[in-house]
């Protein structure tokens, strides 16, 4: 039973819920209902099969939850022409989470409350995940994070899991990446988020691993996601003349961050943390994103008839390779479906209340195996992913600065 977290997070969801209803958001949550752990339906599903998306749509976020909801749509897609639910078709229903705990928190009410889902893909943001992942938890929802890669949160709960892995498994790989590329780096910067979770998890880990290399960290500057002038920060920094730069931000303030860095005169290499791991980030730091380096959970060129689908799709669509974010949220989409499936071999799902669906579909989804465009993976007790392939990619951008892409480290 993984209960660590789970008392502590369902404190702060109700903590931010008081402070959305003073005006201390800025997502409306007037109308999502008064009891969000027992307003749960107990008719079945008749029509198609409603899976939640809870992705930033809106706000400085939206880089971000753009590739998941165009993941997401194309996985939808993709499973209902295949036959859907052993015949039956999958319904994604789509509530802007925002770029806030706030804006999270309604979208999950209103995805179990008012739409009855029977699970829920989201949210983007490990800081939303841990005021709004409780409140699923309680209404004992599955919820898969699909961009979620803070410590602690599959421990927030029974129903808690994810396919994005664990920064303190993909971090490590760049920093080693780039040591191998130039072993002459001796001094590192860090720059980092300090009012995001994620990014205060991921720069813990980004510099316990400099240190454990053995690399000489001059300086730890903070930002906020929402800042565009980072003058003094970066001044500051490249005054110690690091090698190296670690950034853990988001795309918009990363990208940012890596262009001031650039026209500052820094010729040295920078390392973008997941946040960064996004094709948006190239409309934002232009011909200046070029040898950024990133560690990847996802690789187009992964082998496998599944990823060789997915990928197909999203070039017809988007004309350029699928982004991380975008391969997570098809996956668990894809994970939703095929834990649907073997469910519904056992017991009709249309004869199932949702609420008792809902907890067989938790269950079934932790017992499973996929084989996915991530690879083949699974999911301890708790809800963690078990994966086994990790990747490195390095910006590359065309001569004319507008275009570019995640070309992979051998």
């Amino acid at each position: 039973m993984k209960r660590t977290m789970t008392w502590t997070t369902a404190f702060l969801a109700s903590c931010t819920l008081l402070l959305a209803a003073c005006g201390g958001g800025n997502t409306d949550t007037s109308n999502t209902g008064t009891n969000t752990a027992t307003n749960t339906s107990t008719t079945s599903i008749s029509g198609p099969i409603p899976i939640g998306i809870a992705f930033a749509q809106t706000s400085n976020v939206a880089l971000l939850g753009q590739e998941g909801v165009a993941g997401a749509k194309i996985a939808e897609k993709y499973f209902n022409d295949q036959g859907g639910i052993n015949g039956k078709k999958i319904k994604l229903i789509f509530q802007d989470a925002g770029g806030d705990e706030a804006g999270a928190i309604n979208a999950f009410q209103t995805l179990i409350n008012k739409d009855k889902v029977v699970g829920i893909i989201g949210p983007t943001l490990s800081q939303q995940a841990f005021s709004a992942a409780p409140i699923a938890e309680r209404a004992k929802t599955p919820v898969i994070g699909a961009s979620t890669t803070a410590k602690g949160v599959p421990e927030i709960g029974d129903y808690i899991a994810r396919v994005s892995a664990s920064v303190s498994v993909v971090a490590p790989n760049s920093v080693k990446a780039a040591l191998k590329q130039n072993p002459n780096i001796k001094k590192v910067a860090v720059f980092y988020a300090q009012n995001d979770a994620f990014n205060k998890s991921e720069t813990e880990i980004f510099q316990k691993t400099v240190k454990d290399q053995g690399l000489e960290l001059v300086t730890v500057q903070k930002f906020q996601t929402t800042d565009t002038d980072f003058q003094a920060q970066a001044t500051n920094a490249l005054n110690l003349k690091p090698d190296l730069i670690i950034i853990s931000g988001l795309a918009a303030d990363g990208g940012n961050l890596v262009r001031q860095l650039r026209e500052l005169g820094y010729k040295g290499t920078i390392i973008g943390g997941n946040g960064l791991n996004s094709s948006n980030v190239l409309s934002v730091c232009k011909a200046l994103c070029d040898g950024v380096m990133i560690a990847q959970a996802y690789s187009p060129e992964h082998p496998g008839e599944i990823n060789a689908a997915f990928r197909k799709a999203y070039v017809e669509q988007y004309k350029k390779e699928p982004p991380q974010f975008s391969a997570q949220a098809f996956t668990a989409v894809q994970v939703y479906v095929e834990a649907l499936k073997a469910l519904d071999q056992k017991t009709k799902i249309n004869t199932l209340p949702i609420d008792k669906l809902r907890t067989e579909l938790n269950k079934q989804i932790l017992a499973g195996k996929y084989k996915t465009p991530l690879g083949e993976i699974s999911f301890t007790p708790e809800g963690e992913i078990v994966q086994k392939d990790f990747y490195v990619a390095q910006i590359k951008m065309e001569k004319d600065g507008n275009n570019g892409k995640f070309a992979f480290l051998k």
